[in-house]
């Protein structure tokens, strides 16, 4: 899925560290809502890293719902798993891989994508999967940072591979209708870590 260098054990843990500061209340659970994110959905937080989203999103789509939370890393599984425990909820399936997902064909309603294509090598074989996955109709949801988000210097990931433009996400999502691509900048407060005007771009694509 990635470049292994790039999630190497020890760039995980890091990864895990930043987003322990970056990821937390109120904000991130409005930011799932405003990314379509309702009770009795099927969500795939895809790249879901240590959690930060899921199990927000488990809170939010309920008993009724089930979040599948997949990574490259070993460790995020443990973390997810871990994390769903202490938070109490039972709506969340883990999945170690580097592309393919194991979940139903047309099963999934909303697929979540945050600061993760762009480090994404085998981009069509993941896209063609997401794809496999999606109920017609479906939708996923990508956000993420763009280049000039390094000169704000108010937080984000800190590997370039992970910061996006509109012609690399036309290009990658080519296959599904994009229903909004946009760059724009806001305040964001997501914690101590990142807080302050930021650079950013979000993509809503369909499939059909």
């Amino acid at each position: 899925m990635a470049d292994p260098g790039l999630f190497s054990r020890t760039g995980f843990r890091l990864m895990a560290w930043w987003m322990t500061f970056t990821r937390k209340g109120p904000a991130l659970e409005e930011r799932l809502r405003q990314s379509g994110v309702r009770e009795g959905q099927t969500v795939l937080d895809y790249a879901c890293g240590p959690g930060y989203h899921t199990i927000p999103a488990a809170r939010l789509v309920g008993p009724a719902g089930r979040v599948y939370a997949l990574d490259i890393q070993p460790a995020a599984a443990r973390m997810v798993t871990k994390r769903a425990k202490t938070a109490g909820v039972d709506n969340v399936s883990v999945i170690v891989s580097d592309r393919d997902t194991g979940i139903p064909t047309g099963s999934v309603d909303l697929v979540l994508l945050y600061d993760a294509i762009a480090a994404i090598a085998d981009k069509r074989g993941v896209l063609a999967e997401l794809d496999r996955v999606l109920k017609p109709g479906g939708v996923l949801v990508l956000q993420g940072y763009t280049p000039k988000q390094l000169e704000y210097g108010t937080g984000g990931p800190p590997f370039v591979s992970h910061l996006y433009t509109p012609g690399l996400l036309r290009e990658a999502f080519a296959g599904m209708d994009i229903l909004e691509l946009r760059e724009y900048e806001a305040d964001v407060a997501e914690g101590s870590g990142h807080c302050g005007r930021s650079a950013l771009i979000g993509l809503v694509a369909r499939r059909s």
